[in-house]
């Protein structure tokens, strides 16, 4: 793999097959050590990063042999070294729930980010890698967002990678989450096909929202078990949209039990106060992936925090 020279002058990198399949975005965060994520993004926002001399989007995947033009930058010293915690240490170690050689899964717990970035100086990739730095590759196949729980992969060698992105994108891969609703489901088994888009609102926060220019998102709601306060489903998901479940009950009705940003605030006060919730009830639950000559399938339990939530309903 070409790595780029720390100089300000125009580079052009050439995309080997350890990096094909990964998001170009993904891609720089990894190459650009000293290079601030606010400043990926805006390059790739103005097109000032090309591929085949074309602009891309920043969820482009690279493909072998891809000619990626990055514009002049500014590397600063790279960070130090993360040193996880002790505890980040055992609590990532405690939710590996399955692991070959090319093949790692965690039940991720609630309130940890995927990777660094917004704040987060280390996050569970880069608490991974120093954790497992005999390991030469490691690399996120998706992403949870930080306050989901429940089932994340990553790949351990190149081939897998490019592997679990095709069956991820593939429409027989079965990803499932737990959710709890407001209210008692009445809807029996419920589908939505709502595009969604990521807006920016006043103050910079970052919001997804329905918008029929936005990108196709499907999810299929299936009630579990139905109280009078509030109703737990499995939602199944063929795409993974950013927020797209928690922006797909919204429209429902139904907003996410904990969401402070798309839930009901008075609902979410009721949560805490009586029944104890303290974090966001979305809980990726199980996966099943058709890969070359097997199938990936795992199931992460519901945590505990979750489950004494469920117990007083």
């Amino acid at each position: 793999m070409q790595h780029p020279d720390p100089s300000s002058a125009v580079q052009w990198l050439k995309i080997g097959p350890e990096s094909q399949g990964q998001r170009i975005d993904n891609y720089l965060l990894r190459i650009l050590k000293g290079v601030p994520k606010s400043k990926i993004y805006n390059i790739l926002r103005k097109g000032e990063v090309r591929v085949n001399r074309g602009r891309i989007k920043p969820d482009y995947r690279l493909q072998e042999g891809d000619q990626v033009r990055l514009p002049p930058l500014r590397q600063s010293r790279p960070d130090a070294p993360v040193t996880p915690s002790r505890e980040l240490v055992e609590r990532l170690r405690a939710a590996i729930i399955y692991e070959d050689d090319g093949i790692l899964v965690l039940n991720k717990p609630s309130g940890l980010a995927v990777h660094k970035g917004s704040g987060v100086r280390c996050g569970v990739i880069e608490a991974l890698r120093a954790i497992y730095p005999h390991w030469p590759f490691l690399e996120l196949a998706h992403r949870l967002d930080r306050d989901t729980s429940g089932c994340l992969v990553l790949a351990k060698q190149p081939t897998v990678l490019r592997e679990l992105h095709q069956a991820l994108q593939a429409s027989d891969s079965a990803k499932h989450y737990l959710v709890l609703l407001r209210g008692h489901w009445q809807k029996g088994v419920q589908s939505v096909d709502l595009p969604l888009r990521k807006n920016s609102i006043r103050g910079g926060e970052r919001m997804v929202i329905i918008d029929h220019a936005g990108k196709f998102a499907h999810s299929r709601f299936s009630p579990v078990t139905l109280h009078p306060t509030a109703s737990l489903l499995d939602v199944a998901i063929t795409t993974g949209r950013t927020h797209q479940i928690r922006v797909h009950a919204a429209s429902l009705e139904h907003p996410v039990a904990g969401d402070e940003k798309y839930g009901d605030p008075e609902f979410n006060k009721l949560m805490r106060t009586r029944y104890g919730l303290q974090r966001l009830f979305l809980h990726a639950h199980s996966l099943m992936l058709k890969l070359p000559g097997r199938d990936l399938a795992v199931d992460a339990p519901l945590p505990d925090e979750l489950r004494a939530v469920l117990d007083k309903l």
